[in-house]
């Protein structure tokens, strides 16, 4: 019987908290030493391997000794790019580990004639044929969808699987509607398996003509959302899959990621003064010592500002308890006395995603791209790139140099941007 593990977003450099760094790093390494010890054939990762297309050296260092140790047990590990570690104007670092010969991206794609031809990639030792699309710039990834060749995929024989990153209109999650999707037919019909990526919850999935579609959800986290969740005992890991010439068994392998406590308070009709003693009250039950702790404040106070509830006192006083991290998400946490303007979400692309989708239509262009979910998701795009931290001994030029390239390239322009020092 042969058996692989699919995975996906692993979102290794996720985290600038040490703490989160060292369990992020020790989550991902326990996945490849299960891989091991399971004596698996190969791995898939559907893309988000890493949390940014040019993450972190210290971060690359350590997963590709990794990854180096798992070949060294003769077990492959396929790929194709998420929508993080994709990097829409140079080389992703998904290129460099391919070139060092320790991964394969299988989205090997070209177009002809307007179309997107997909070519397989032959696992030496089971046979499966392996292929997908990897997730590009906003619509690029749409469209390459919507022009992809189907026929030669759909007849190809022997045991197929068809990685991608995305969701799936279908299946969407109602707290998810607002996030872009494909719908299934979008996707080759007839393949053994539909390794998915991009959703971070996991689930096995059947739809006509389309067996198997699986999404693992995260590995570790990459969002505080995902703290919440598995704060609250949601299990984490991947999944083993055992075929033949078919899928035989489909099983979730559980990887510990970390021990955690959630605490959820509604401040609705309490004042600050009121809601603080009760949150402390609640937090002062806990035992923390060696866990998580993720606290999620939501509600409307009746009297006083958000701001009298000293959220950084809360965190003060578990850390001294021996809580290895504190979550706080208050984004839901408002005041009848002090409005403002806030937006709802679970993390920070979500907020970010409503508030951009809030202010669009105060932007007068002609072009197209730049308007409603285009232009949101350009918006979004274009945020990514401002984001991205200098390199190791990048000069600031160099650094705001590249900036431009990036922002110039997501923007489709072609003007040359000198910067000056």
């Amino acid at each position: 019987m042969n058996k692989f593990a699919h995975m996906s977003d692993i979102h290794l450099g996720a985290h600038r908290e040490p703490v989160l760094q060292q369990l992020e790093l020790k989550c991902f390494n326990l996945a490849m030493d299960t891989c091991a010890e399971l004596g698996l054939d190969f791995v898939l990762i559907s893309g988000d391997l890493f949390h940014v297309g040019i993450p972190d050296l210290g971060v690359v260092n350590a997963a590709v000794k990794k990854m180096r140790e798992l070949q060294e047990e003769g077990i492959r590990i396929y790929a194709i790019y998420g929508s993080h570690d994709y990097n829409p104007a140079s080389t992703s670092v998904i290129d460099v580990i391919e070139t060092a010969g320790l991964l394969t991206n299988v989205s090997r794609w070209r177009e002809l004639k307007g179309k997107v031809r997909l070519d397989f990639c032959r696992d030496p030792k089971t046979g499966a044929k392996l292929t997908g699309l990897s997730a590009r710039r906003i619509g690029l990834e749409s469209k390459h969808y919507e022009n992809l060749e189907k026929r030669n995929l759909e007849e190809e024989d022997g045991f197929k699987i068809f990685a991608f990153h995305s969701g799936i209109t279908e299946l969407k999650p109602p707290h998810l509607s607002e996030m872009e999707t494909i719908p299934i037919s979008y996707l080759p019909r007839g393949f053994d398996y539909y390794a998915g990526g991009h959703i971070h919850e996991r689930g096995v999935f059947r739809l006509p003509g389309y067996e198997s579609v699986v999404f693992p959800g995260p590995l570790f986290t990459g969002y505080g959302g995902d703290i919440e969740v598995t704060a609250r005992g949601e299990k984490r890991g991947f999944y083993v899959v055992s075929f033949e010439d078919r899928v035989k068994k489909v099983e979730f392998t559980q990887v510990e990621s970390f021990d955690g406590r959630y605490v959820e308070y509604d401040a609705t009709g309490k004042n600050s003064m009121q809601a603080a003693k009760e949150i402390r009250r609640e937090l002062d039950r806990l035992d923390v010592s060696g866990k998580v702790v993720a606290l999620k404040v939501r509600g409307e106070l009746s009297g006083g500002k958000t701001s009298d509830i000293s959220f950084s006192d809360f965190r003060t006083n578990l850390a001294e308890r021996g809580a290895l991290h504190v979550y706080v998400n208050r984004h839901a946490l408002t005041s009848r006395e002090y409005t403002q303007i806030k937006f709802s979400g679970e993390d920070t692309s979500t907020i970010e995603a409503k508030s951009f989708k809030e202010r669009i239509g105060d932007v007068k262009v002609a072009q197209r791209s730049l308007k409603g979910e285009r232009g949101v998701a350009l918006a979004q795009e274009l945020l990514k790139v401002l984001r991205q931290d200098a390199k190791m001994d990048e000069s600031k030029k160099a650094y705001l140099e590249r900036l431009v390239k990036d922002g110039v390239h997501v923007l489709g322009l072609k003007e040359t941007i000198d910067v000056e020092e």
